[in-house]
């Protein structure tokens, strides 16, 4: 054993080999044969399926044990990396760290599929710069979620009989933590369940202690430079939660609903003019009457007055304006500031005033007359009635509404002037987006660098605060007794605001803190760093983590989240935050429709688990591609299902042909092969050389698609290196090399082992980010493994190939087809073994007669009568000939394939089957009446029938005649 171990130190210098693997197994008897053995093998192998203390405690299982990778493994696989400690970073191999701030999911919140799409792309680089010796930080961390989780409680007391207004706000908030406390780690555990390899030690929560502070410190500094500032502004507002709510919460829908056609009288004069408004209701906030100035129908009227329907003759003007859609309504537009964001920004560019008729509770104001107190519904019926009454009514026709509902409660949002505090955007917009011109900052895909662009160069003021109870409190206090709000204080805690205030009005004065909190997303821009421990610019992590490398998200939270970490990264640590934002797309259904309860086609993350395995879901969404939406279908995740068993398949196949731990000179020679030597690698046999080219091929070219993000290619070619080349041609080839031993040297098996091993290892090495688990058990079941492979080294790159070898395989490749496809025309029996002549020049002759074995397995041949020949074969008139490339041709005797006689009965019958087929088809194409009077798809459809079945009709005839001359000659 110490030979064996001394020998794996020079063994490919990517693989550790270490842990022995016992085998009882002939490495001479065929395949086929071992399934007969597997039952015996199995009693004295078991304890070799996996490695150490960790297989003797149940945490992997081997291929050999087991007829499929179960599911059931993967908790226990994800526990045992967790306890070695292999999430958190390491500097052991690299000091240049990659660094993800998780995107912090809703402390609400429960596994959707938006959730596995983030966990397995960031996984996926989180595990390959791992496995490329840097040192990898993943963080991760929930958010308070203030408006959905204050929801989530307020329902739950609802469910008691309590009224969150019953409580005092401590109360509440305590209430809300006591559910944090219980719930709140339902994400995360299913976040795990997805195989994210994230230092859990580093969690954060967006309200704990560090962070909190992090938020005051950044409202504190924003405010001394100006940045902040408290005003009455338009806002999005939840008349329920009566709390503002930023763009990202409201969700516009397209509703049935009116076009309400309402008559103004022209002041003076006995003209009316017609407006057309969705909400009637507002009429009472009317500041003016807008047109056209180039619509002839109203031009006289502008400079007038009118006076609004229901108000007591309330006069406004009536004005011009070119942005007033002369097609929309009557062309007539009702101006009402206080409800309508488009009528606000012309109210401030124009000087009108702003006219407020709702309370927060979504009811009408004493603005409102007789309508006060009534809910905003409600007054839209009744006035609509009253106008009808009053002859002032026109009519009510249906039109499709674009309504803005709120994302958590579902309810109508209404817009509404409300004091506020606010950030001043555009400074901060500015060094953002020079970020990106200079190039500190990446954006992948690259249009939406333009999307960027264009939000940060037309970006409004943020407004921050919210009317809720559970969130960060704004550190902003007032002087109790002064109603003038305008004389506050902010400061980082009581205890300074008190001494301020001390300070500036006297020892006697008293204070109170703003009710308000802040939005949760002033807390989420700060993320990348405050969870390294900035204020604190000595705190470690901040020092040896940030900025970080890369932000992955979903392109719908570009501006809301992205954008903002930017300026807030800039602004208080003067750096980008992350030097790459890599956006992904949404994920769809099979139909490309968006997942809605609505629809039933939301497709469970966990249900899917369970089904098809996290590696076969994992590697589904990740054949994405950035930025694009993902059609995710049941057919998908099926047909990667089966690529996992085809894994553990292999991986059985391999672990059952190899030599026994015992058999120390076989593992010598297996050991031997250097694959990172060119000399080694040009002298393996033909299969062996193509395929460790073809593999070195793929490292190379998948290490440079995981550098550049491109992970979908990465999947798509490894996937068809490992199914189509490794899988279908290789193991095959093998079989022939371990079914015998070769005449003196190195066996003819043990090549075969060590290319099967080698190769083997490195699939897996290249596959582990995107299936971790399904890669690690098979791994930890092969011999001498020395690191788990979540830290295994990656595959070097440049490594010997031998394109020659590569393309004289190829042309092995088409000759085996050629065969396979004449035996399958001629409806060969599977296991009848027939006879076959090559015909080529010397040197192609050369190396195909060098893998006559193998060209025999592969083909189903008779070895003894395979001839090699560069000139045609006496039988050639009687013999199938193939054409499988550029001077490499085969001729298969007939009579070896088929009764000739019987195959020309059997030919015969069916020809004269297709005949009358055929000529039912013609018949129909030559009736005038079915031609004029049949649909044209029918008619095409007949006549495409026609024309295949004659193209049948001919092969066969050819066929036939063919056959017709082979019974002559042989009479």
């Amino acid at each position: 054993m110490s030979t064996m171990l001394s020998l794996s130190a020079s063994y490919y210098s990517s693989s550790r080999l270490l842990c022995p693997f016992s085998s009882s197994r002939n490495p001479l008897l065929f395949f086929t044969r071992c399934r007969r053995r597997r039952i015996a093998l199995s009693c004295t192998r078991r304890h070799l399926a996996v490695a150490a203390s960790e297989r003797e405690n149940g945490v992997f299982t081997s291929p050999e044990v087991a007829k499929s990778f179960d599911f059931a493994a993967e908790e226990r696989i994800y526990n045992w990396w967790e306890s070695q400690g292999y999430f958190r970073p390491s500097f052991d191999r690299g000091s240049d760290p990659f660094v993800i701030p998780m995107p912090p999911p809703n402390v609400t919140g429960s596994l959707h599929m938006g959730h596995a799409m983030f966990v397995t792309l960031e996984d996926i680089m989180i595990r390959y710069n791992r496995m490329k010796g840097r040192p990898t930080l993943w963080l991760p961390g929930t958010d308070h979620a203030g408006i959905a989780t204050q929801l989530v409680v307020e329902r739950m007391l609802a469910s008691e009989g309590v009224k969150r207004t019953e409580l005092s706000r401590d109360e509440f908030t305590k209430r809300v933590w006591q559910w944090k406390e219980k719930y709140g780690g339902t994400i995360a555990n299913q976040i795990k369940r997805l195989g994210a390899s994230c230092d859990w030690s580093r969690e954060h929560f967006t309200l704990d202690e560090q962070l909190s502070q992090a938020v005051v410190e950044a409202f504190v500094r924003l405010h001394e430079k100006g940045l902040i500032y408290q005003g009455s502004y338009m806002v999005n507002w939840s008349p329920t939660l009566q709390t503002a709510v930023s763009d990202l919460e409201v969700e516009y829908s397209e509703e049935s609903g009116y076009l309400y056609h309402i008559k103004y009288r022209v002041a003076g004069r006995s003209d009316f003019l017609t407006v057309a408004t969705t909400r009637p209701e507002t009429l009472f906030g009317d500041v003016a009457l807008a047109v056209h100035p180039k619509d002839d129908r109203y031009s006289k009227y502008i400079g007038m007055m009118a006076i609004v329907p229901q108000t007591f003759g309330r006069h406004v003007p009536i004005i011009a304006d070119k942005h007033v859609d002369r097609e929309f309504g009557t062309g007539v537009l009702k101006i009402s500031p206080g409800h309508d964001h488009n009528d606000y920004l012309l109210a401030r560019k124009l000087g009108l005033p702003i006219l407020n008729v709702m309370n927060k509770d979504g009811t009408l104001n004493d603005v409102a007359g007789l309508y006060s107190g009534l809910d905003r519904f409600e007054a839209r019926k009744k006035l609509w009635a009253e106008l009808e009454e009053t002859r002032l009514a026109v009519k009510k026709e249906p039109h499709t509404l674009r309504v803005p509902r709120s994302q958590r409660g579902g309810e109508v949002i209404e817009p509404l002037v409300s004091k506020q505090w606010f950030v001043t955007m555009e400074p901060l917009a500015e060094k953002a987006l020079q970020a990106v011109e200079k190039g500190e900052l990446t954006i992948i895909p690259e249009r939406f660098q333009k999307i960027y662009n264009h939000w940060l160069s037309n970006i409004k003021d943020w407004c921050i605060s919210r009317q809720l109870w559970w969130g960060h409190r704004i550190p902003v206090w007032y002087i109790a007794g002064k109603e003038n709000e305008e004389d506050y204080i902010v400061a980082r805690n009581a205890k300074e605001a008190l001494e301020k205030a001390h300070k500036k009005y006297g020892k006697d004065v008293e204070i109170y803190q703003d009710p308000d909190v802040l939005d949760t997303w002033f807390s989420s821009a700060l993320w990348p760093f405050s969870t390294l421990g900035w204020p604190d610019l000595c705190a470690e992590d901040f020092k040896r983590f940030y900025p970080t490398t890369m932000l992955e998200t979903g392109h719908d939270i570009l501006f809301f989240w992205v954008a903002r970490m930017v300026m807030m990264g800039i602004e208080f640590t003067g750096t980008v935050p992350f030097s790459y934002v890599y956006l992904h797309g949404l994920i769809r259904d099979s139909q490309g429709r968006k997942m809605s309860k609505t629809l039933g086609n939301v497709i469970d993350p966990l249900d899917t688990i369970k089904e098809f395995g996290t590696d076969a879901l994992r590697f589904t969404l990740a054949l994405g591609t950035a930025g694009q939406d993902l059609n995710l279908s049941t057919e998908r995740l099926t047909s990667n299902k089966a690529f996992t068993n085809k894994l553990w398949n292999a991986g059985k196949f391999i672990l059952q042909n190899l030599p026994n731990e015992n058999d120390t000179s076989a593992w010598e020679e297996i050991l031997s092969y250097k694959f990172d030597s060119e000399v080694t690698v040009v002298n393996l046999p033909l299969p062996e050389c193509w395929v460790v080219s073809k593999l070195h091929l793929l490292i190379d070219s998948a290490s440079a698609s995981y550098d550049k993000f491109y992970f979908g290619e990465v999947g798509r070619e490894t996937y068809d290196f490992f199914w189509a080349d490794f899988a279908d041609w290789y193991i095959e080839a093998s079989k022939e090399r371990l079914y015998q031993s070769g005449a003196g040297g190195k066996s003819v098996a043990s090549v075969a082992q060590a290319v099967l091993l080698y190769t083997f290892e490195n699939i897996l090495k290249v596959l582990h980010p995107f299936m971790p688990f399904v890669t690690e058990e098979l791994w930890q079941a092969l011999p001498y493994r020395k690191h788990a492979l979540i830290v295994s080294p990656w595959p070097e790159t440049q490594l010997p190939r031998n394109t020659c070898s590569v393309k004289k395989f190829e042309n092995f490749q088409a000759l085996v087809r050629a065969i396979r496809n004449a035996r399958a025309e001629y409806s060969v029996e599977p296991a009848k073994r027939i006879s076959a002549s090559v015909v080529a020049n010397n040197e192609v002759i050369e190396y195909i007669a060098e893998e006559r074995e193998v060209l025999a397995l592969l083909s189903r041949l008779d070895l003894q009568n395979l001839h090699f020949t560069n000139s045609f074969p006496g039988n050639a008139d009687q013999s199938v000939h193939l054409v499988a490339g550029e001077g490499l041709e085969a001729y298969l005797p007939l009579a070896d394939m088929v009764d000739i006689s019987a195959e020309v009965d059997r030919l015969s019958k069916r020809l004269s089957k297709m005949q009358k087929e055929y000529d039912g088809l013609i018949a129909k194409l030559n009736s005038p009446q079915f031609v004029e009077k049949a649909p044209e798809a029918v008619v095409r459809g007949v006549r495409e029938k026609a024309t295949e079945a004659e193209e049948k009709i001919n092969l066969t005839k050819k066929r036939l005649e063919f056959l017709n001359s082979n019974v002559l000659v042989s009479q």
